[in-house]
């Protein structure tokens, strides 16, 4: 197969139509098997996966260790191909507790420097806070990852979860690629405002949460029982009613998968793909079947009348349940 490209706004690098999110190889959705994450991240690389996605805060820098690792165990030519987005300023507790974010210039540069050598790497192509502070200026903020920029420390500038004035703002700051946010078939609100506003400016959107965390992968059952350290086990959408709910829907977009002769998460994936050129889906793959499974929607091409079809299956509105529980909605920037 062979994966085609994307570019990252009008100032970011050229990257794969599809990007790997590595998250979940570390914190937030239960156990997770280090050799196969290693492995996946292997044969992303091996596919033509370019874009390696992560948080210096995922499990506490364990995310960037181990995808150091897996950098480092990879063949040169697939390493110098692996392009690092970094979100950063988060803060946590050694119970893994959350305290607020640190947008500060100071903040920002100390952070960069212990992500460049969990990496083991001697720049981040992609680097961005992971939610707006509130107590420093976006521009304060932007203008830190800027001058990295002039170092050689970071080559492009992101954001993450913020809604359109934020990208305003910062756009005038500086160059921006793109902006990480949430999109998929049951979270659309990026549609009414932000992505007009990245569209006007040139910034493309990093979309990652394509299956709503295994929601509309078509593998989630109602009886699936979460551990107290997967992130689902909070989450408004998966709970009671609400899952019931929104796995109904999950069943409609599964007889429009099985009439193409595809799987549930091809089928969402092939959406958000065919949603612009300007959209480039992360997927959360923490296998090696998971991603082959996700890299087939690469195939899936869907015409006017699929379009509609998943329209009427899955209206814009139609999941309930907020995607974050509410203290961390009220982190928020975005308008979605």
């Amino acid at each position: 197969m062979t994966i085609p490209t994307r570019t990252l706004g009008t100032t970011g690098p050229q990257v794969s139509a599809l990007g790997l999110g590595c998250m979940g190889m570390s914190a937030l959705y239960g156990d997770a098997d280090r050799a196969e994450s290693i492995a996946t991240i292997h044969a992303a690389l091996e596919a033509g996966v370019t874009l390696l996605d992560t948080g210096d805060f995922y499990a506490m820098g364990h995310n960037e260790m181990l995808i150091g690792e897996a950098l480092r165990a990879a063949p040169a030519a697939r390493r110098e191909q692996a392009l690092t987005s970094v979100k950063f300023g988060a803060l946590r507790g050694p119970d893994g507790g959350w305290s607020g974010y640190d947008g500060r210039p100071s903040a920002v540069k100390n952070f960069a420097a212990y992500s460049l050598q969990r990496l083991g790497v001697d720049h981040i192509d992609v680097y961005r806070i992971a939610r707006v502070d509130p107590g420093v200026p976006v521009e304060e903020t932007v203008g830190a990852i800027a001058e990295l920029v002039e170092q050689g420390y970071v080559r492009h500038i992101g954001l993450s979860e913020v809604g359109a004035d934020t990208i305003r703002r910062a756009a005038a700051t500086a160059p921006i690629a793109d902006v990480q946010l949430e999109y998929a078939l049951i979270t659309r609100g990026i549609e009414d405002r932000i992505l007009p506003v990245t569209r006007e400016l040139g910034i493309s959107v990093t979309a990652y949460g394509v299956l709503s965390r295994g929601l509309i992968s078509g593998h989630f059952t109602s009886d699936r029982q979460l551990g107290a350290s997967d992130f689902r086990a909070h989450s408004p959408r998966f709970q009671g009613e609400n899952l019931q709910h929104n796995l109904t829907l999950v069943e409609q977009l599964r007889k429009l998968a099985e009439q193409k002769g595809v799987s549930v998460a091809q089928l969402a994936i092939a959406w958000v793909l065919s949603r612009g050129e300007d959209i480039v889906p992360l997927v959360g793959a923490r296998t090696r079947e998971r991603l082959t499974e996700s890299l087939g929607a690469l195939d899936v091409v869907l015409d006017a009348g699929d379009l509609a079809a998943i329209e009427a299956a899955v209206p814009a509105g139609s999941a309930v349940g907020d995607r974050y529980p509410s203290a961390m909605m009220a982190h928020l920037d975005s308008e979605h």
